[in-house]
């Protein structure tokens, strides 16, 4: 039996919290056009969006979508500036709660945690799957696919339910979740969305306790959608893999991505979040290299993007092409 959240849903809606909200969002965004225009009458439009909320007549307005490459496309859908700052604003009371139920090895949009601290952790775990390099070091490696296309409104609210008590903040929580549908009416969670990257890890928190409780796997990271496994014992590996289709499709309407499933040794190379991870290093996967340096040619060296990149190879063995990047950050 799970504990309810002691939560109210008027510090959600609660006027400092607004503006707490308002304040995070607003950073990056100051110049432009509709955040300049929310903000020419900001108490006004923060006064009627409280009013609404708190009369249960708050209705999510739709979506602008465009596609970025990162580096493989991707459909962005954003929100009005109305309907982010609720975002913000629901997340900020509720990512504290949600975020004590988490395991400690997932990784993703978490405060402290971050893509450099599972790779960090997969470091620690390869010593000592292989004994500091004296036995075989299996992984596991999985990917959902089209994840975020493929949440499930129903049975994300139903999870949502065993946590948070509060009708009016559920009733908050549904209207944010069924404001979109990716292709199938009720499925799907946007990408734009801040409340998207805390529903999509309280939807495969359900995944992470099965991993820790049913399948008692102790040298396991998530990071999204992307998962590894570690073990001497490649039997056991390959044994997991049934029992894992099955409970994300029976639980959580979830499938495998089938051409990036595989099972490897460390001594061969594991790909994992960008890198391909070895016992003692790491190295920039090549087509990572390309894109980088293709990047840094179409947009004539930015420093911006150069520092980007330079603070990114510092996660890895990168050290020729973080010189050419210096090379090319001082021309």
């Amino acid at each position: 039996m799970r504990r309810h959240f002691i939560h109210a849903y008027e510090d959600i809606i609660f006027t400092e919290n607004l503006l707490e909200a308002w304040r995070e969002f607003l950073k990056g965004k100051r110049k432009r056009a509709d955040v300049r225009e929310f903000s020419r009458f900001l108490m006004y439009h923060i006064s009627k969006l409280q009013n609404s909320l708190s009369q249960r007549t708050y209705t999510h307005g739709g979506y602008e979508a465009f596609r970025i490459s990162d580096p493989k496309p991707r459909d962005i859908h954003k929100a009005t500036v109305r309907d982010r700052l609720v975002h913000h604003a629901v997340y900020r009371q509720l990512y504290p709660l949600f975020d004590k139920t988490f395991i400690a090895d997932s990784y993703s949009c978490r405060k402290e945690k971050g893509a450099h601290m599972a790779m960090e952790r997969f470091r620690s775990f390869a010593y000592q799957v292989s004994k500091n390099n004296t036995r075989t070091c299996w992984v596991l490696k999985c990917d959902i696919r089209k994840f975020f296309a493929s949440i499930d409104h129903c049975i994300l609210k139903d999870i949502l339910c065993t946590y948070v008590s509060d009708e009016d903040t559920l009733w908050l929580l549904g209207r944010i979740v069924d404001s979109f549908s990716a292709g199938k009416e009720g499925v799907g969670l946007p990408l734009g969305n801040l409340t998207s990257q805390l529903l999509v890890n309280v939807y495969m928190n359900e995944f992470d306790q099965f991993v820790k409780h049913k399948l008692k796997a102790k040298h396991y990271i998530r990071y999204a959608d992307d998962f590894v496994f570690l073990s001497r014992d490649r039997g056991w590996l390959e044994s997991l893999i049934p029992l894992i289709e099955t409970f994300l499709s029976a639980r959580l309407k979830l499938e495998l991505h089938p051409k990036k499933l595989s099972i490897g040794t460390l001594a061969a190379g594991v790909d994992f979040l960008g890198w391909v991870h070895f016992f003692d290093h790491r190295v920039l996967r090549t087509s990572s290299k390309k894109r980088i340096l293709r990047r840094i040619k179409e947009t004539g060296g930015r420093a911006e993007i150069l520092q980007s990149y330079l603070a990114l190879l510092k996660d890895g063995n990168g050290y020729r092409l973080r010189k050419k990047v210096e090379r090319l950050s001082q021309v």
